[in-house]
């Protein structure tokens, strides 16, 4: 009995074999602390790019498979922020002019400090390009609106011309059969009436529609001036907090070739746009001189023509002069001649003189890539971007140089070297 005793009273330690020859389990040990989550910097990493990647790849598909309606959000934020897209495309303009005329009033006034020069300068400047604006508003446009009646008014005339030239024809040549002709003629006609009666049925909603979009455009404008004025003024801040993201998202080592990459292309897209402008309208104003000296008609209409379409590379010469001669054409068949020799040589002096010395090697680009900038520009961005397509292509063209030039250097080869 005490052996039992014994036996029932004993404590079998843990671990120690039980009574059918079995390990006993451990019990639980107090106050011991269970295992904590530690954070792993690269998992989070990971996890933030599949996450970006995931929203991407959702995003490309939404706009691939609903394509209008992006593209109707997409237009309608672009309209909200224009006053501001404006504002920066008027102070990347007037930029290099501002910090050309600082540099001459500094020549001028030398001790007078920073802030008021700038001022001075800007003021100046701005001035000058409101005067231009006014200029264009009151002396050239309502020019452009009278040669635009006075050929409307000619329309009855001219198809009168044409329906007896074709009668004429008919009976010099019976042999031929003009019919198919006159009846295209007669269904021009018809077609264009009808237009008429439509416009002016419709004229007081169009009134209504094209003053709406003038006082839209006048207050878009007129916010965009006083943007731009603030984005010049406090350029240098905006560059600082520019230059401050630059050195929050790029590692330091590549500070310096990120700031060599921005610059060139900020050379060539500033370079080329403002002497493009300057290229056109020096064109625009040789040919509204020549036109005066030659007594061509529609001097002012085919003159804005001429240097507004002269902004295109390659394209822009022929579009602009091909109105012209057909216009001419209707006038007088020597005026057109004279007309279309004018062109050619105000051409060809802007191609081999004017251009090169304002322009340089801005772009740099082979014909056949700007005429594919041309062409998809304006496939998808119309008149503005058959004209802001080269620069851009030009700018990925030389983006695309320097990747190759750094992978050939990886591999110990120049480009030069290839070719």
């Amino acid at each position: 009995m005490s052996d039992k005793a014994n036996v029932k009273g004993q404590r079998i330690p843990s671990g120690s074999p039980g009574a059918f020859g079995a390990k006993t389990e451990e019990a639980p040990v107090q106050g011991k602390k269970k295992q904590q989550f530690f954070r792993s910097d690269t998992y989070f990493t990971v996890c933030i790019y599949v996450f970006l990647l995931v929203v991407c790849s959702a995003l490309a598909v939404k706009a691939i498979f609903s394509f209008d309606d992006v593209r109707r959000v997409v237009a309608g934020w672009l309209r909200a922020i224009s006053p501001f897209l404006i504002a920066l495309l008027i102070a990347y303009i007037l930029g290099p002019f501002v910090e050309a005329a600082n540099r001459l009033l500094k020549k001028v006034f030398k001790k007078m400090p920073d802030k008021p020069r700038m001022v001075l300068s800007m003021l100046v400047v701005y001035l000058v390009a409101l005067g231009m604006v006014i200029s264009l508003l009151v002396y050239v446009l309502p020019e452009v609106v009278n040669n635009l009646a006075d050929m409307i008014r000619q329309v009855p005339a001219v198809y009168k011309a044409v329906l007896d030239f074709v009668e004429k024809l008919q009976t010099h040549f019976p042999d031929y059969d003009f019919a198919p002709f006159m009846d295209m003629l007669t269904n021009t006609q018809t077609d264009l009436v009808s237009s008429l009666q439509e416009i002016s049925a419709n004229l007081i909603p169009v009134l209504y529609t094209a003053s709406v979009s003038i006082v839209s455009w006048a207050a878009n404008f007129l916010i965009a001036m006083v943007v731009s004025v603030y984005m010049l003024y406090g350029r240098r801040q905006l560059l600082r907090i520019f230059k401050i993201c630059v050195y929050t998202v790029v590692p330091r080592k590549n500070v310096p070739l990120v700031r060599e990459v921005l610059y060139d292309c900020h050379r060539i897209f500033g370079q080329y746009v403002t002497s493009k402008m300057v290229d056109s309208l020096i064109i625009g104003v040789l040919c509204y001189i020549l036109m005066t000296i030659l007594r061509l008609p529609y001097v002012f209409l085919i003159s804005v023509v001429v240097g507004i379409t002269n902004m295109i590379p390659y394209f822009g010469p022929f579009i602009g002069a091909v109105p012209g001669i057909v216009i001419m054409l209707v006038v007088s068949p020597v005026k057109a001649l004279v007309f279309a020799v004018m062109i050619l040589c105000l051409q060809q002096f802007d191609g081999l003189y004017l251009g090169p010395k304002l322009m340089g090697n801005s772009v740099g680009m082979k014909p056949i890539w700007i005429i594919f900038a041309i062409t998809l520009g304006g496939k998808f961005f119309g008149v503005v971007g058959m004209f802001l397509g080269v620069p851009a292509v030009a700018i990925m063209a030389y983006l695309l140089e320097r990747l190759v030039r750094h992978k050939l250097k990886e591999k110990n080869m120049t480009m030069e070297e290839i070719t």
